[in-house]
């Protein structure tokens, strides 16, 4: 499958997703962005689906600009995993104790640590550059600084909605660990904070589109959002590298006998900016709802709490901006997804899966996202598989 190009204003809509399956507002919201007259090129992920701002799944790249909310709120949200020494004939038959003992050592949901996590007591966890890490927090915008206890007791934490934590099999029966998760709250206020003083500046009075203000080169409000920006992309790396560091612990005590041993942890951010070049520019490449796909770099596609995802190398390709899906993709909302299905769907739907079967995440049924088989087969240009897993325990916030 190679991607359609739809026109547009500025620039042509690159889509690997089947134009006519996307849904009215998406399409809308991605016609709008190729008006943008700093805009150079726009992807779109087979997982495209409408977002707040911009479009889930969208690939932007401008010169001398961006666009706060086509990161989104959940500034560097992404994915972590790592394969494990253990196999399928390791696990107890009953695995709703693993699936506590993770809940007991990951706060979820809105919660946070009682106390801030030493990296140092993680086992074998690289503690270079934490203390340069936080002593940046000064530098970053006033209006959040307030927030500094809570980012602090956060470090480690799920948080809610598509966050997840897996225990998964691969095909030849090998376990591996997989979360999903971002810059908590002192992201998404960092993010609501710079969208509104984008709002405000004269340059985006006159656009299409008030959630596509930007940022422009070389002004005073570009430099303190790169700052707060890139700050919070690191955050979350650190909160997922932290829970990867509690999640492994858990698995160390749970499986004593069998000496567990781990592989290096594969991470991708999928809400995020990156400075890259491409056919002779200096760009911004905004990725919301993408991982990049440069050659040769993993990544992860995670499909929903009842079906399979996958982990991939990208092969390179620059029309999409050597990018990929960051998932399989919403194809209806929450609120859709509550009307639709009760919790005897849910159970049928996770069985077989030790998870929350209860209607506070009935609206992250499978039944709500796109078949992530399918989104894969759409961007055979831009990954391949290498494995493929299937989640035994998942977590929710």
């Amino acid at each position: 499958m190679s991607y359609v190009e739809v026109p547009g204003a500025k620039v042509p809509i690159r889509m690997w997703a089947d134009p006519a399956s996307v849904e009215d507002g998406a399409m809308q919201q991605l016609q709008n962005v190729a008006t943008l007259p700093w805009i150079k090129g726009l992807a779109v992920m087979p997982d495209v689906h409408y977002g707040k701002g911009a479009t889930v799944g969208s690939v932007i790249a401008m010169s001398g600009a961006v666009c706060p909310a086509a990161v989104g709120v959940d500034i560097g949200c992404g994915m972590s995993a790592v394969k494990t020494s253990l196999t399928a004939n390791d696990l107890p038959g009953d695995l709703s104790r693993l699936r506590s003992k993770i809940e007991q050592a990951i706060p979820v949901g809105r919660g946070m640590h009682d106390d801030v996590v030493d990296p140092g007591r993680l086992h074998g966890f690289p503690t270079a550059g934490w203390d340069d890490f936080w002593g940046r927090f000064d530098g970053i915008a006033d209006a959040v600084k307030f927030r500094h206890e809570r980012a602090t007791k956060q470090m480690g934490t799920l948080g809610s909605g598509n966050h997840f934590i897996e225990f998964c099999l691969d095909e030849s029966g090998s376990v591996w660990l997989m979360l999903h998760s971002g810059s908590r709250n002192i992201g998404k206020e960092l993010a609501e904070y710079h969208i509104g003083v984008a709002q405000k500046l004269t340059h985006n009075q006159g656009l299409i589109d008030r959630d596509l203000a930007v940022f422009i080169a070389d002004t005073p409000q570009m430099a303190a959002y790169r700052n707060d920006l890139f700050w919070a992309q690191e955050y979350a790396k650190r909160n997922r590298a932290i829970m990867m560091g509690l999640f492994q612990d858990v698995v160390r005590k749970e499986f004593k006998k069998a000496r567990v041993t781990f592989e290096p942890v594969i991470s991708c951010h999928h809400n995020y900016v990156s400075e890259e070049r491409y056919e002779g520019m200096d760009l911004l490449v905004t990725r919301k709802g993408a991982i990049r796909a440069g050659s040769g770099d993993f990544g992860i596609i995670p499909g929903s709490m009842g079906t399979g995802s996958y982990i991939v190398k990208g092969l390179g390709n620059a029309k999409s901006f050597n990018s990929a899906s960051h998932g399989a993709g919403r194809k209806m909302s929450r609120n859709a997804a509550k009307r639709r299905f009760s919790t005897r769907d849910l159970e049928e739907q996770t069985r077989g899966v030790e998870c929350r079967k209860d209607s506070g995440v009935v609206d992250e049924i499978p039944g709500a996202y796109k078949p992530i088989e399918q989104v894969i087969e759409r961007q055979r240009d831009l990954v391949e598989v290498v494995a493929k897993l299937k989640q035994v325990v998942c977590v929710k916030g």
